[in-house]
């Protein structure tokens, strides 16, 4: 059938969480306060890393990074979310709704490998702690943030490329709170063989890939941990890495759920619950886990209070 035979979608209706009325200003300060708290906290990381040269270490480089990640990822996503827990239509135009893909692709993607990088940073500095200044070198991490951020720019591209090839002629009523690949697709009336192969070839090198690198460097740093003879040591080392863990295991694990599986109606509701943890709960809690855990953080962090308030 030819193009011209279609009525072609120019908005969709976002349904969002949930359609009963009851919920929806309750969900609104609820993820205000998470935006507010997200936003803060990685700014304030940002602030602290850039202002303190103490701070100016490859691990506090990759947290800067990450935090960067995180602030934009909750920036694309939850303003729009907020503005339609008030609204009585909730849309978003077809242009706004592929941007807002393309961010959001090119943000998590980049956010995926740079938890590996992270992790393989701390794996050199605990099990190769002489040979860390010239194995992250200056030069080295920024390869390493470039490499990351040139996967996340790749893969979004391919998708967004794929899913402008796309004519979307059904319903409008996209089932979920952002412009996410499947519910778009869901939706589509032409196709969809090439994008199932992007989005197959996508999930299993940007998930179980830096996955398995961040589980054989944390294999390797507890069997380094276990060597520790003072139990302080090795219990605040333990207290570290578990909270680092399972960070990282939320993050991976629901964007797993998400996206190791296959595209259907009936799923698409847990997915929707599912992406909550890797949008907006996991940037949230990165800070939190990653930066305010850490003795030297909290140090630059009073002096900088000091300095700011005398």
């Amino acid at each position: 059938m030819e193009k011209g035979n279609y009525s072609v979608v120019t908005e969709f209706i976002l349904i969002g969480l949930t359609d009963q009325p009851e919920l929806q200003l309750t969900l609104f300060f609820l993820f205000l306060g998470i935006y507010v708290v997200t936003v803060v906290g990685n700014l304030s990381m940002i602030m602290l890393i850039r202002l303190n040269s103490h701070l100016h270490t490859p691990m506090y480089y990759f947290l800067c990074s990450l935090s960067i990640i995180d602030f934009c990822q909750s920036t694309v996503i939850i303003p729009k979310m907020l503005v339609n827990f008030l609204s009585k239509k909730n849309t978003i135009s077809y242009p706004d709704c592929m941007t807002q893909f393309y961010f959001f692709a090119f943000l998590v993607i980049s956010e995926c490998h740079m938890l590996a990088v992270m992790a393989y940073d701390r794996y050199v500095a605990i099990c190769h702690p002489l040979l860390y200044n010239l194995m992250m070198s200056h030069q080295v991490c920024s390869w390493l943030v470039s490499g990351v951020y040139s996967l996340g720019l790749v893969w979004a591209t391919a998708h967004t490329g794929c899913l402008l090839r796309v004519l979307f002629c059904k319903k409008n009523a996209l089932n979920h709170y952002f412009c996410d690949i499947f519910p778009l697709l869901q939706l589509s009336c032409s196709n969809t063989y090439v994008n199932d192969i992007v989005i197959l070839a996508s999930s299993i090198f940007n998930i179980p890939f830096p996955t398995l690198i961040i589980i054989c460097s944390y294999i390797l740093i507890i069997a380094s941990i276990l060597k520790i003879q003072s139990r302080g040591g090795r219990s605040k080392a333990f207290s570290t890495c578990s909270s680092h863990f399972a960070a990282v295991g939320v993050f991976f694990g629901s964007c797993g759920f998400m996206y190791l599986q296959s595209s259907s109606v009936t799923s698409m509701d847990q997915g929707k619950v599912s992406s909550v943890f890797y949008t907006i709960i996991v940037p949230m809690l990165n800070p939190l886990i990653y930066s305010l855990r850490n003795k030297d953080v909290k140090i630059a962090l009073k002096n900088f209070t000091k300095r700011t308030l005398f």
